[in-house]
């Protein structure tokens, strides 16, 4: 076996001969000579699925990215000139690590390519011209990279540059801004200017950065006709972390764009190409003013020199007609340029400009010049935000994955679908995980065909290393039996409440709302929404005593003895807050019986130390001061490594007492807590932690939430003494 050059976990990508798209794990190993994948890390002699030699006429393409059940990846194709149909399609759930390979595998063809020179043969050119002399060469997503002759006709050129994406450039429609930035760049022969003095001024200088306007020379300028505004600044983050914000969709886009209130594909044309629809969020008289919203079309490409071009322009569209309640503004020009910068300090530095030119349509712009300007400041503020959004962590977290994209056209005919075949219902806006990922089933990707290793997958199967197959079964067992439990002969004495503004009461909080590691967080550290619990919560109680209550669930007639009598089991979560009153807040979380090797049973059933080493909770505050939620936070946490946390094996229930005044920091914590108990909504979630492929995905034991608490209103239990603490005769 040669050399190993780079090797580590991939996703096999591509789609089936029937249409459907697929998406699996695989190990990939670079060599000097070969490319190949497997299953599992190879060991030994172990024979790869499948292998591409690697010589001098190899192409390393770029298609940029593919939606696959709402997420997006980062797609790469590997092929022989010579042998143009025998080809390796592989992709990555960031761009980083696909930039990395991209790299790795060239430089191994570059080898080949020079060690024939040296022996006097010449391989044929590696790309075509791109056609722009503007100065910045652009990579070839600005046109189709098919296998054409125009391409072997251009085997005698070898000062061409290697470029390697097949976008089919933006559409005639969509103003590419960034070319006559190079342009006056290239006459003026100067370097890093961030504008063109001959069309750009500067307005003003905000949050950090500066904001030009457009220079028209006209006499006179219709209201209807607006300027074209940009703002530049520097943001210390490399351009692929800044270009995957920008590129969102999700949830992350609220953290750095305030603009920002819900967007979602409509169509994907191609790797670098869609048409999206985004809702806006603006604040000037929001109560007078009807909210925007916009349907359009973003390109993108990454240049030679690692600089990202996002352009924008807007579309009609037949699957993104006007919605009810919005009005529909329109972008004339727009989108981002990222550059990268020498770096500061160790420190990667980036020249992020945002431009936009957009007619916000409706009352407001005619009739209030302020308008229009006030809402364009606060949209290219996001440079700002992303400045912010990276200077406030100090260490690098692992690369992020591409984002999730929520397919408007799918959406629309899932439910459509749905309304025939159910009835109908009332639809609502915000749309679940779980409607999410069935909207996106039927997307296709790419022109690849599966190859041997797929031919026997179920179609539109999600990523699943092959030893988590049984732990999907299991899942969906356990979901099958914590249905159709009898709740109503269980009772606490905290009343349950479902309504949003009541108070002293306890409810089921939302799976979706915590994050849990997924079937990959073993190869690509991801996470996703928790979905579905594994046992019901069915009871709540709140007691206080003059000392520590330790195993409540001994009480005669408590939910966890009626649970027992009735052949369920419980696990009894009893969280101990000390003072010169001590509470108690205890939970009940009951299920049919345990699966036998689930990763659950394993810990019921397990020693102490097992037991502290996997319990986890996940700390939330929705509603309560500042001070509170910061202190609290939402950092994963696991409890026996925290706090001192006994186990009580019972017939038929585990009870955990965790005694928050064993920690200094929880105690730091409570006594900010307590104070303000009836202020605060509080999340928790239970979960054993999966610390291996064969358990993932992790699953939450159940989630609460616990609202304006009166610490008046606690009962004091009535205990009988624990026979394990009655001194022996």
């Amino acid at each position: 076996m040669s050399k190993v050059v780079y090797e580590g976990w991939m996703v096999r990508y591509g789609r089936r001969k029937i249409g459907r798209s697929f998406i699996h794990m695989r190990y990939f190993v670079l060599e000097h000579r070969l490319l190949a994948y497997y299953k599992k890390k190879p060991q030994d002699n172990v024979v790869p699925l499948k292998t591409l030699l690697i010589d001098g006429n190899c192409r390393v393409e770029d298609r940029g990215l593919k939606t696959h059940h709402g997420h997006m990846v980062y797609v790469l194709s590997i092929y022989n000139k010579k042998e143009k149909y025998h080809r390796l399609t592989m992709a990555a759930f960031n761009i980083q690590e696909a930039l990395i390979w991209k790299e790795k595998i060239e430089s191994v063809i570059d080898q080949h390519q020079e060690s024939q020179a040296v022996n006097g043969n010449k391989y044929q050119s590696f790309e075509y011209k791109s056609g722009m002399d503007n100065g910045r060469k652009s990579s070839s997503s600005d046109h189709e990279s098919q296998f054409s002759a125009a391409e072997d006709e251009d085997d005698s050129r070898h000062s061409l540059m290697r470029r390697t994406t097949i976008g089919n450039g933006p559409p005639e429609s969509v103003f590419d801004w960034t070319k006559e930035l190079d342009t006056d760049l290239a006459n003026q022969s100067t370097n890093n200017q961030a504008f063109s003095r001959k069309h750009w001024r500067l307005l003003q200088c905000q949050n950090g950065l500066r904001i030009f306007e457009e220079l028209i020379e006209v006499d006179f300028l219709p209201k209807s006709c607006s300027r074209a505004m940009k703002a530049v600044g520097v943001v210390e983050a490399t351009c692929e972390e800044i270009f995957e914000l920008v590129m969102s969709m999700d949830a992350t886009r609220f953290e750095w764009d305030c603009t920002f209130q819900y967007g979602s594909l409509v169509e994907e044309v191609d790797g670098h190409t869609a048409i999206l629809y985004h809702r806006l969020q603006l604040d000037w008289l929001s109560m007078l003013v009807w909210p925007r919203d916009l349907c359009y079309v973003r390109y993108w490409r990454r240049n030679d020199d690692g600089s990202y071009v996002v352009l924008f322009q807007s579309r009609q569209h037949e699957n993104c007609g006007p919605q009810p309640g919005f009005v529909r503004a329109h972008i004339e020009s727009g989108g981002f340029n990222i550059s990268p910068m020498k770096p500061h300090h160790g420190r990667p530095r980036t020249q992020v400009q945002h431009l936009t030119q957009i007619d916000l349509k409706g009352w407001g712009v005619n009739y209030i010049s302020s308008f229009q300007q006030h809402c364009l400041l606060q949209m290219l503020n996001s440079v700002a935000g992303l400045r912010e959004y990276f200077s406030q962590s100090d260490e690098r977290a692992a690369a992020p994955r591409i984002p999730v994209m929520v397919n408007m056209t799918s959406a629309s005919v899932s439910s459509k679908k749905s309304e025939k075949l159910y009835g109908s219902s009332v639809h609502k806006r915000s749309m679940s995980l779980d409607q999410i990922t069935s909207s996106n089933k039927n997307v296709s990707m790419m022109d690849d065909y599966s190859d041997e290793d797929e031919d026997f997958q179920v179609p539109d199967q999600e990523v699943l290393p092959p030893s988590l197959d049984s732990e999907v079964k299991k899942s969906a067992s356990e979901e099958e039996l914590a249905d159709n439990i009898d709740l109503s002969i269980f009772s606490g004495n905290l009343r349950r409440d479902d309504h949003e503004k009541a108070r002293h009461c306890w409810n089921i909080s939302d799976g979706n709302n915590f994050r849990v590691r997924s079937r990959t967080f073993c190869y690509d550290k991801s996470k996703i929404p928790a979905g579905k619990h594994l046992m019901d919560l069915v009871a709540v109680d709140w007691f206080k005593d003059s000392k520590r209550m330790d195993h409540v669930a001994r009480r005669p007639g408590c939910t966890a003895q009626v649970a027992s009598e009735k052949g369920l089991f419980s696990l009894v979560i009893n969280v101990q807050v000390p003072g010169s009153t001590h509470y108690s807040m205890v939970f009940y979380y009951v299920t049919k019986k345990l699966i036998p090797g689930s990763l659950l049973q394993r810990f019921v059933d397990g020693d102490d130390e097992f037991r502290n080493s996997r319990l986890k909770l996940i700390p939330s505050v929705p509603k309560g001061s500042w001070i509170v939620r910061q202190s609290v936070g939402s950092t994963p946490c696991l409890l026996g490594k925290a706090v001192d946390c006994n186990y009580v094996r019972g017939n038929n229930y585990l009870e955990i007492d965790v005694d928050i005044g064993s920690s200094t920091v929880a105690n730091g914590v409570l006594g900010l807590v307590i104070g303000v108990m009836t202020t605060l909504v509080v999340d928790m979630a239970f979960l054993v932690q999966a610390n291996s492929a064969e358990e993932l995905p992790e699953r939450l034991i159940g989630a609460v939430r616990v609202s304006h608490i009166e610490l008046s209103a606690a009962v004091v239990p009535k205990l009988d003494p624990d026979p394990s603490d009655l001194p022996k005769s």
